[in-house]
């Protein structure tokens, strides 16, 4: 992983910094360097097959996204926090403000149709989905164990609402590269990994 080739700010070292150390906290199993290095190189495809965005901010957005991850609810907000507190010197305010509302637009993966910016790193975050099945399989144990916390059965509850939401959408990819590239394998990763926790709830679930 080269995650200093892609960090747009080089008079800004000593937050990269500190952003590489949070991500590669211990108590992160998924969404650690790794994913960063993930949703960074597909924001670089998307860009490659034509997407059109503004690379500085989508680019920040992705350092900052899961800046802050300890499976609290408002984790994004936190992420978007340090955005706007650690760019400031660095940006002009508008751009701090944009970064940041990419970074809370993470929470709900739902952009705008006119939202390019949003539309790229929404679908970067999300193509895990369409991994490889080795992959995939990985990616699902590995939120387990971020969540060691919940029984079983409450991880089984939380995560099957969480892909019934993502089935229940038109597409879950919001460019046309990625709804025609990756949808499929998503549907089909997400169908199957459903199917695999229904199985185990009990019958008044």
């Amino acid at each position: 992983m080269d995650l200093p080739r892609h960090w747009p700010l080089p008079e800004a070292v000593d937050l990269l910094d500190e952003l590489l150390a949070a991500y590669d906290e211990p108590t992160r199993r998924y969404h650690d360097s790794r994913h960063l290095s993930e949703v960074l190189d597909r924001i670089e495809e998307l860009r490659e097959e034509g997407e059109r965005f503004d690379p500085l901010t989508v680019t920040l957005a992705a350092f900052f996204h899961d800046s802050v991850y300890d499976g609290e609810r408002d984790a994004e907000e936190r992420s978007a926090s340090w955005a706007e507190e650690a760019l400031s010197a660095y940006l002009e305010a508008d751009t701090v403000a944009e970064v940041a509302r990419l970074v809370r637009l993470t929470e709900t993966h739902d952009p705008a149709p006119d939202d390019h910016g949003g539309r790229v790193l929404s679908d970067a975050d999300l193509a895990i989905l369409a991994a490889p099945p080795e992959r995939y399989a990985e990616y699902v144990a590995t939120v387990r164990e971020e969540y060691q916390h919940l029984s079983d059965e409450e991880f089984r509850i939380g995560r099957a609402q969480v892909l019934e939401r993502l089935l229940e959408k038109e597409s879950l990819f919001s460019t046309p590269f990625a709804a025609i590239s990756w949808e499929a394998a998503a549907r089909a990763n997400v169908t199957a990994e459903l199917e695999t926790l229904t199985t185990y709830l009990s019958p008044d679930q």
